[in-house]
């Protein structure tokens, strides 16, 4: 066994001292593999983002009321009787005994994309007083909190750098509503900074709502009196609701876009892992071509033939390594933090978010990087291992 180790450490190293000697041959390997890799990790990190976008909005603090049935706030509906009744539940945190609620309307407006001046559907929020002492992630970093009652707005930083119209002191028009932006929030980076909000009592009255909401956040006294909460308002006879978390609620929401995105990042990616596995045999055949009458030598002398396919497959799969790690490296560089914008199938909205290179992701792309070397070294080093020694040494 030490005999085994001692000749395979030996063959090895001369095989990845040889690799120099083979610069352009292994380039082509190490140029194809890191080209998947950064199609791989870039397009999964679209998903990432896009999903840490919508699970960062959430909080586990708060609970998020509508309509029993509905499946987003773009088809809810609760009535203004219904709101005052849910606003006393137990388990609603209380600021002087008043419930630190926000019932509000979820609306679309249409607006320009900068880059690409197309339309897009733009969450417009109506909320109340308390929104703030609701969503306490929230800050205004430019400008101030609008004033209840006018036709002021605040917008998400997000959506003021992705949608044309929105900007600080300026004015758009949608129908028959018009909106001064008097400030510009953050919240955390979730899906909030895609939005638009002013003042409920305003959008009822322009859309024709009446007192109604679609739906409303209640922040709890604690994550642990949810199910109070909850039971007491699934099963009051007033109501017809049903209660989430918030973030079980925007968990869910990423769920469709997220597992598309997985699923043609998947695609393309083994679909171009065929070409770089072709490579990496091209590669590897080579190698084994230009050292036949050298891997011949060392088994005449009695080196053992599985030490030497070990030695092609070490080969192989240090080219995927350092593929890989390039790959990884111009990824994360070239798009970790690009900001973008896409729809959210659930509610035909759009969503801004950044690409996220996570460390998960570059795991997932070595590792990938690594099954291409593996695939494509193995019938290389099986040929190697196999060279009939008589003939291999009268090859020039």
């Amino acid at each position: 066994m030490l005999r085994w180790i001692t000749q395979t450490i030996a063959v090895t190293a001369l095989s990845l001292r040889m690799i120099p000697q083979r610069l352009g041959s292994s380039l082509v390997a190490i140029v194809g593999i890191a080209g998947v890799v950064i199609v791989f990790v870039a397009v999964l990190s679209i998903g990432e983002g896009f999903r840490a976008a919508m699970t960062v909005a959430g909080s586990p603090s708060r609970a998020l009321v509508m309509r029993s049935g509905a499946d987003s706030e773009m088809v809810s509906g609760i009535s203004g009787a219904e709101a005052d009744v849910i606003r006393q539940a137990p388990g609603v945190l209380r600021d002087n005994n008043v419930p630190v609620v926000s019932a509000g309307l979820y609306v679309l407006v249409d607006l320009n994309k900068r880059s690409t001046r197309t339309a897009a559907n733009v969450p417009l929020r109506g909320i109340e007083p308390a929104a703030l002492a609701v969503h306490d992630e929230v800050k205004i970093v430019e400008g101030r909190m609008f004033r209840f009652g006018t036709n002021e707005a605040i917008v998400g930083r997000a959506a003021g750098r992705q949608f044309a119209g929105v900007d600080l002191g300026s004015s758009f028009k949608s129908g028959e509503l018009t909106l001064t932006i008097v400030g510009v929030f953050t919240a955390d980076g979730s899906v909030a900074e895609t939005e638009i909000w002013a003042d409920t009592r305003l959008l009822q009255g322009v859309y024709r709502r009446g007192n109604s909401y679609q739906s409303i956040v209640a922040r709890l006294d604690s994550p642990a009196s949810f199910d109070t909460f909850k039971n007491w308002l699934t099963t009051n006879p007033q109501l017809n609701v049903q209660v989430r978390r918030e973030s079980e609620y925007y968990a869910a929401q990423s769920t469709t876009m997220t597992s598309l995105i997985r699923g043609v990042g998947y695609a393309i990616a083994a679909l171009m892992g065929i070409g770089a596995i072709f490579g990496a045999l091209l590669t590897m055949y080579t190698a084994v071509a230009s050292r036949t009458r050298e891997i011949a030598t060392l088994r005449a002398l009695g080196f053992n033939t599985t030490s030497v396919l070990v030695s092609v497959l070490t080969e192989s799969m240090a080219l995927a390594v350092f593929g890989g790690l390039i790959g990884g490296v111009v990824a994360y560089l070239g798009f970790n933090g690009y900001q973008t914008s896409t729809m959210n199938f659930q509610t035909f909205s759009q969503v801004a978010f950044a690409f996220a290179v996570t460390p998960a992701l570059l795991f997932q792309g070595l590792t990938y990087a690594l099954v291409m070397g593996l695939v494509g070294g193995l019938l290389p080093a099986i040929r190697a291992a196999r060279l009939p020694i008589s003939s291999a040494l009268r090859e020039l």
